[in-house]
């Protein structure tokens, strides 16, 4: 391959996830026309035959496998270091290109020398309107997402397709995860993300990272971008909540300081047992039939205690 003239690396993070790395793939090579890319698939240890399908299906992929999975942050961070493009297109396996996605995403960056991040529209299958990009958080916004009123206001306030969409593109605090351009210039100024975190907030705090470093991060809502959701995470719900909680903890201390953090434990934790005693109650007032599991104070404990 000629390395030269490649736009953009598009790096997909894949761990079980098989079929939806297909689709993905397929959406990929299907929808990019005009731009110079190289795909780069880092496998992180699947167990479901995920190799042996972009060997057989995609040989013109670049694959990378790690023997352990190494979370979202050092999988992408290895991938981009071995790439040659322009830009780096972090893309989520379960998510799928809309035809133009990739070039809008590009042609804004080209437009944009001062932007280091560009985030899509993301859409559910259903084309509905998926948040996208969020403000940094705070302790009000983390109270809301604990208790999920912040899904429920969301849900009330924000229509079908996101009122932003009208505006055109425009700088965010950040963008979600599931598909970010980066430029190389940012990439290399910044470096890369923090490895301390396994998975949830990566994406966050290097949004932050770049923001204070001067690089913009942008939302180019003409990149619409179809997202599965949670797709490689189902696969590890029992630890998925400790992951979440800790990277969350993480930032606030790495960003806010120590008090901060310490706050955000304290609301986690009261937070967390309100919901064991509700659905504790729900379970048995139902004889099993509601009252999804929650997880444990004493795991919680342990798993915040060593952030």
């Amino acid at each position: 391959m000629n390395t030269e003239r490649i736009d953009v690396s598009v790096i997909i993070l894949n761990w079980n996830t098989r079929d939806l790395l297909a689709q993905c793939l397929r959406s990929v090579y299907d929808t990019i026309s005009d731009l110079k890319f190289e795909a780069i698939v880092v496998d992180n240890a699947s167990m479901d035959g995920s190799v042996e399908m972009v060997c057989r299906a995609f040989p013109q992929v670049r694959l990378i496998t790690n023997a352990e999975n190494l979370g979202f942050a050092r999988a992408n961070n290895q991938a981009m270091a071995a790439s040659y493009g322009r830009f780096m297109l972090l893309f989520n396996s379960d998510a799928i290109a809309t035809p133009g996605a990739v070039q809008a995403l590009v042609g804004l960056a080209d437009r944009e020398p001062h932007a280091g991040i560009i985030g899509a529209q993301l859409l559910n299958p259903d084309g509905s309107f998926q948040a996208s990009h969020t403000p940094f958080p705070n302790l009000w916004q983390e109270f809301l997402v604990l208790t999920g009123l912040g899904r429920l206001l969301r849900g009330r306030w924000h229509p079908s397709r996101g009122p932003e969409e009208d505006k055109g593109p425009q700088i965010v605090d950040y963008i979600e995860g599931a598909c970010m351009l980066v430029r190389r210039a940012a990439f290399e100024d910044v470096g890369g993300m923090d490895e301390g975190y396994f998975m949830y907030a990566d994406e966050v705090d290097w949004c932050y990272t770049m923001r204070q470093k001067d690089w913009q991060v942008w939302y180019q809502p003409v990149a619409k971008v179809i997202h599965l959701g949670s797709a490689s995470s189902r696969n590890r719900r029992p630890q998925r909540e400790g992951d979440l909680y800790r990277s969350r903890v993480r930032f606030f201390r790495k960003h806010y300081g120590n008090n901060a953090a310490w706050l955000l434990k304290v609301q986690i934790c009261i937070l967390t047992a309100v919901k064991i005693v509700f659905h504790g109650a729900l379970s048995l007032c139902t004889g099993g039939r509601y009252g999804r599991p929650v997880v444990s104070l004493r795991h919680l404990a342990r798993e915040l205690g060593e952030v």
